[in-house]
């Protein structure tokens, strides 16, 4: 008899990010053919990592593009449309952003300022969205809080999303919240589960794998193997990565919600090593009912266009569709 799934708060979301309001192509614009392919293969998940920057003015954090704020409500309405769930996420506040192309004025974890305009920001949200029900519309606060650090306590991030759940839920107290775990989405936080709010982990590891030769990466490390790829001296399998996940298979066993919000492969790791990892990672989600979400639809992570050398693509719509990769995410 199989064990029961550690995971039973939230549906086994399966889907993609569109990372293209936080300067990944497309201008902020979010098309609907993008909606269409999700739900055409089977999946019922899109993840919105915005910047802040594109509607605020940072001169008055208390202003907001009109305009710009409708190219988000287009991208929910499509979800709603195809019967995707729409997950609207920071992935560029006041004060942090794991991006490092500039610096934020000021620090969300220490700054009362940068807390007031993060608390706008999800107000914002909250006023905007607020009628449409949580199986449709789900916020996560803000993309993979780093690690302990002089920036960042523990008890800081704690500080910050106590406040910021805390106001959205003075004007929607139903909408369901989902926290990323810090250092960058690996490490859960029990201290936070009497909010009720679900977690979020990544399908990264190793990063010898999802990230060779990515941006920031090493240009000379060796090409990564799967199983057998060497990390600080240590070989990475399967067995390892179980071990990886458990810390939130855990959470998830005492009833938080778990989700994957980012995962894949950056296009220089040899395709074939990228889909026998991403099957691991996969089977191991799965097992405990944990939804994931590629990094990204199209895109360098993606399923279209990604540019890799040695895939034989498949024509898509006058797309470049990786159809093995495809596959690989529909079986799971």
């Amino acid at each position: 008899m199989s064990p029961l799934p550690a995971q039973t708060v939230l549906p086994r979301w399966r889907g993609f990010n569109l990372p293209y309001m936080i300067g990944f192509g497309r201008g902020g614009e979010f098309l609907e053919e993008d909606f269409r392919f999700a739900a055409e293969w089977g999946f019922n998940f899109i993840r919105l990592p915005l910047s802040y920057r594109y509607w605020t003015d940072t001169s008055d954090f208390t202003k907001a593009d009109e305009s710009v704020l409708e190219r988000i409500d287009h991208a929910v309405t499509m979800g709603q449309k195809y019967g995707l769930h729409v997950c609207v996420n920071l992935h560029r506040a006041p004060g942090f952003s794991v991006s490092r192309e500039f610096e934020e004025p000021f620090n969300l974890w220490k700054d009362d300022e940068a807390l007031e305009a993060f608390c706008f920001q999800w107000r914002l949200f909250a006023k905007r969205y607020r009628g449409i029900p949580s199986e449709r519309v789900s916020f996560n606060l803000v993309n993979e809080p780093k690690g302990e650090s002089e920036l960042m306590s523990r008890a800081d991030h704690e500080r910050v999303i106590r406040a910021a759940v805390g106001r959205i839920r003075e004007i929607d107290p139903a909408r369901l919240i989902i926290i990323d775990g810090i250092t960058w989405g690996s490490t859960p936080l029990p201290e936070l589960t009497d909010l009720g709010v679900a977690q979020s982990c990544r399908a990264y590891w190793p990063h010898a794998i999802s990230h060779h030769n990515a941006r920031g990466a090493s240009a000379d490390a060796a090409v990564p193997v799967w199983p057998g790829v060497l990390v600080d001296g240590k070989s990475w399998d399967r067995a390892v990565l179980e071990e990886r996940y458990r810390p939130f298979v855990e959470l998830a066993r005492e009833g938080v919600g778990v989700h994957c919000g980012e995962g894949g492969c950056f296009n220089r790791t040899p395709h074939e090593i990228f889909l026998a990892w991403y099957r691991d990672v996969l089977e191991i989600l799965t097992e405990h009912n944990i939804g994931h979400a590629l990094w990204n639809l199209r895109g360098p992570f993606g399923v279209l266009d990604s540019d890799r050398t040695d895939v034989n693509y498949e024509d898509w719509h006058g797309h470049k569709l990786d159809r093995k990769l495809l596959m690989l995410l529909q079986a799971f």
